[in-house]
C-alpha cells in the first residue's frame, strides 16, 4: 500500500483538540508531516507546553492513523507546542503573547502567593513567563522568590534606559520591591504608583514571553485602571478564599471586569485556602474557612472554576524561605500544576474564540 500525504490529513482530521473541539488538520496543529514508505513523521503543535491531554491527543493521533492505514505503519509523533495569542501587532509588549491579570478584590487571600507559584508552575512546563508585583505599596514578589537583595541592571537601548527584570525559578520578575530599601514604606498617590506600573510594563526588556501575569494589589482602583488602559489584557483571573466575606470582594473584583468599558475576559476563578490537610493524615481535609465558596462564584458568573488550593504549613515555609511551594513534591505541587494546566487551557479557548481585549479608552 501506498501512503500519500492526503489519506494521513484525512486520519487526522478525525482527531480532534478536546478544548478547541476542532480537528488538528483544521487548526494547523499538524506540521512537517513526512512519508518514507510505511514510516509517517509529523509534529503535533499544541496551544501550551502545560497541556494536560498531550498524551490523549498522541494516543488519539495514532489510534486514527492505524484505524486507516492498518497497523504495520511506523509513527514518529512529535509533541510539540507554540503558545496561541490574541496580541497580534500590539504597539506595547509586542513580543509578549499573553497578559494575564491576577486579581483578588481583598487582602489576604494569597493572590502573590497563587500568582508565583502558578508563573513558576507555568514556567516548569516550558513556558516562557514573566511575573509583575504590581502591588506598589506592598510589595512580596521579591520575598516569595528569595531575591530581596538583587537589583536590576539598566542598559541603554535606542537612547532610552530599559531595565532588565529579575530572573528566578525561570520566571523574569519586576517589583517596586527591587528599587527601594526593604524596610521603607512606599507612600506614593495614586497617580505615581500608576507611574511606577507604565514604567514596569513599558520600560522593561521582557523579551519573548508566552505569558507575562500582572499580581495587582487588593480593590478595584488607579492601579488595575492603568493596568487596562495601558495593554490589552488577555484575561483576568479571580482569588478567593470560600469564606463569604472574602467572596463579596472578589464578586467586586470579578465584576470590574466584566464591566461594557473595561470587558477583560475572566479565565476563571481560583478557591485559595480551600480546605486544610495535615501532613500525617494526607486523606483528612477540614474546611476552615467554609466549603466551595468559589465554586459557587464561578457558577453565579458563569466562569470556568479554576481549582482548589489547600492550606497547609508547608505554602507558608516556601513563601518564607522564597522557594515556591509548587517546586516541591506533595499535594500543593498537584494543586498548582493543575491550576497552571487549566489557565493554560482557558487562555488558548480564549484566543480561539473571543476577539481580541480593546485598551480601555475611556477615563472612569
Amino acid at each position: 500500500m501506498v501512503i500519500n500525504k492526503e489519506d494521513v490529513l484525512k486520519a487526522l482530521s478525525k482527531v480532534d483538540d478536546p478544548d478547541l473541539k476542532k480537528d488538528l488538520v483544521t487548526l494547523g496543529m499538524i506540521q512537517g508531516l513526512k512519508i518514507e514508505g510505511n514510516k509517517i513523521s509529523f509534529k503535533v503543535v499544541l496551544t501550551t507546553p502545560a497541556c494536560p491531554l498531550k498524551e490523549v491527543i498522541k494516543n488519539n493521533c495514532v489510534e486514527a492513523l492505524e484505524e486507516d492505514l492498518g497497523k504495520g505503519i511506523e509513527l514518529d509523533i512529535f509533541m510539540t507546542s507554540n503558545v496561541t495569542t490574541a496580541r497580534d501587532n500590539a504597539p506595547l509588549l509586542p513580543k509578549v503573547k499573553n497578559i494575564i491579570a491576577i486579581a483578588s478584590g481583598k487582602g489576604g487571600v494569597g493572590k502573590s502567593t497563587t500568582a508565583s507559584n502558578l508563573a513558576v508552575a507555568l514556567a516548569s512546563a516550558g513556558a516562557k513567563v514573566g511575573l509583575i508585583d504590581a502591588d506598589i505599596s506592598g510589595p512580596s514578589i521579591p520575598t516569595m522568590f528569595n531575591v530581596e537583595a538583587e537589583q536590576p541592571m539598566v542598559k541603554q537601548e535606542n537612547g532610552k534606559n530599559v531595565i532588565l527584570p529579575i530572573e528566578q525559578y525561570g520566571v523574569k520578575l519586576m517589583s517596586i520591591g527591587f528599587l527601594t530599601p526593604a524596610d521603607s514604606a512606599v507612600v506614593w498617590r495614586g497617580p505615581m504608583a500608576s507611574s511606577a506600573l507604565k514604567q514596569f510594563i513599558g520600560d522593561v526588556d521582557w523579551g519573548d514571553l508566552d505569558y507575562l501575569l500582572i499580581d495587582l494589589p487588593p480593590g478595584t482602583s488607579d492601579i488595575h485602571l492603568t493596568m487596562v488602559q495601558t495593554v490589552p489584557v488577555t484575561g483576568a483571573v479571580i482569588v478567593t478564599t470560600p469564606q463569604k466575606v472574602a467572596l463579596a470582594d472578589a464578586t467586586k473584583g470579578l465584576s470590574m471586569f466584566k464591566q461594557p468599558q473595561i470587558n477583560v475576559p475572566v479565565l476563571g476563578v481560583v478557591e485559595n485556602m480551600a480546605y486544610f490537610t495535615p501532613e500525617e493524615l494526607p486523606n483528612n481535609k477540614y474546611y476552615l474557612f467554609g466549603k466551595e465558596g468559589g465554586q459557587k462564584l464561578a457558577e453565579k458568573f458563569g466562569v470556568p472554576f479554576l481549582g482548589e488550593i489547600p492550606i497547609v504549613q508547608s505554602i507558608r515555609e516556601s513563601g518564607d524561605t522564597g522557594y515556591p511551594a509548587v517546586l516541591k513534591s506533595g499535594i500543593t505541587k498537584e494543586s498548582f500544576s493543575l491550576l497552571a494546566e487549566n489557565i493554560a487551557r482557558q487562555v488558548a479557548i480564549r484566543n480561539a474564540e473571543k476577539s481580541k481585549t480593546e485598551v480601555v479608552q475611556v477615563n472612569i
